[in-house]
């Protein structure tokens, strides 16, 4: 897992589509989608991961399904993110099979030392900085915290929380493999844009 992961978020959109803002973050190299939708009905949750599969599938671009290994499996998505509260990891491998991309959200120390004899494809270290996106999240980890879980984890790790392209730069040095933003890219004024200049910041480095 490495580069742009995108998160969406409807209400950031700001009245733009979704199908719309996913596409200009396609061709801009985005690497990844995660379609999370913590107020929608489980008929619309569905509907809104077909569309979105029908557009990353072609484009060869994981579709992550936040929370619901039900919808993902529905969906056909390429795989699902879990926090802490959501089904435990070996239950959503079994269901999701081998091949798929399950990531697991990591937001105290504890949570970063069980998930090291897990075969997780990846951690979400949340939330970095502080996000008016995400309200239900522990004290961030900041960049020293991401150090840290960079030296002891054997895990690619996925920063996301209060990212953009003033810090992700700083993000990227201090150990995360992918930088998933939500606002950065869904209330841009064009997400092509915004979507390229963060792409740029890893290829600066």
């Amino acid at each position: 897992m490495k580069g742009i992961y995108l998160v969406t978020d409807q209400k950031a959109c700001q009245g733009k589509s979704l199908e719309s803002i996913v596409l200009g973050a396609i061709k801009a190299g985005v690497s990844c989608v995660q379609l999370r939708e913590k107020n929608t009905g489980t008929r619309l949750f569905l509907k809104k991961a077909q569309n979105l599969s029908s557009i990353l599938k072609p484009a060869g671009i994981p579709l992550i399904i936040n929370d619901r290994v039900d919808i993902a499996l529905a969906a056909k998505a390429t795989g699902v993110h879990l926090g802490q509260s959501d089904m435990p990891y070996e239950h959503a491998r079994k269901l999701m099979g081998p091949g798929a991309i399950i990531g697991l959200s990591v937001e105290t120390w504890e949570d970063v030392q069980k998930a090291q004899d897990l075969d997780v494809d990846y951690l979400g270290v949340s939330p970095v900085f502080l996000t008016p996106t995400k309200t239900d999240t522990k004290t961030p980890w900041g960049l020293g915290g991401l150090e840290k879980i960079r030296n002891y984890s054997c895990h690619p790790l996925v920063a996301i929380g209060g990212l953009d392209t003033s810090n992700a730069q700083k993000v990227i040095k201090a150990g995360a493999d992918a930088v998933a933003v939500v606002s950065a890219i869904c209330s841009a004024k064009d997400a092509f844009d915004a979507t390229t200049q963060l792409v740029s910041l890893f290829e600066q480095i």
